[in-house]
């Protein structure tokens, strides 16, 4: 099965990247992982409301309170990249009967034994499919990319401040 690959190509911030040169190498990542969280968060809360839709209210089981953002160690250890992920928890696993569980007992997630989210996003031959995560991408167009800009360079104008400040400049 092909997966969705969803990339976001930063241009035009000329300035924000002549201001980076001036930072130390922790600096830059603690700032740009801050920075990349919030981004992440704009399209997990999206996610999330699009999960309320589609998501029956009749069921112990909530697949909007499994949806969560978390960091891609994988990516960084690979490529020293920054990443985040956005996903649901207990995803990867098949149903719980199948395991001898009951369905929705002893599972650790906020929401519940959510296995069955990707039936409800990508639909099966008996169900059509009903995505809330796909669109979330298209439903908040730039703001992630604004949110990470604007996080990122706050990030940097105080760690330029701690650095005046600490070398007695004003």
């Amino acid at each position: 099965m092909a997966r969705d690959g969803i990339e976001y190509n930063m241009t035009g911030m000329p300035e924000l990247l002549g201001r980076l040169d001036g930072l130390e190498y922790d600096l830059k990542r603690k700032g740009g992982r801050f920075a990349l969280r919030k981004a992440a968060q704009v399209l997990r809360d999206q996610a999330r409301q699009n999960a309320e839709g589609v998501d029956d209210p009749r069921t112990s089981e909530n697949i909007a309170a499994n949806i969560v953002e978390r960091w891609s160690g994988r990516l960084f250890k690979r490529t020293g990249n920054l990443g985040f992920r956005v996903g649901v928890l207990g995803g990867a696993k098949g149903a719980a009967k199948a395991s001898g569980e009951v369905a929705g007992k002893g599972s650790g997630n906020p929401g519940g034994d959510t296995f069955y989210w990707r039936f409800v996003e990508f639909g099966t031959e008996n169900a059509p499919a009903h995505p809330f995560m796909r669109p979330a991408i298209n439903q908040v167009g730039n703001e992630p990319v604004d949110v990470f800009i604007k996080e990122y360079s706050k990030s940097i104008d105080r760690a330029l401040k701690r650095a005046r400040k600490k070398a007695g400049v004003k």
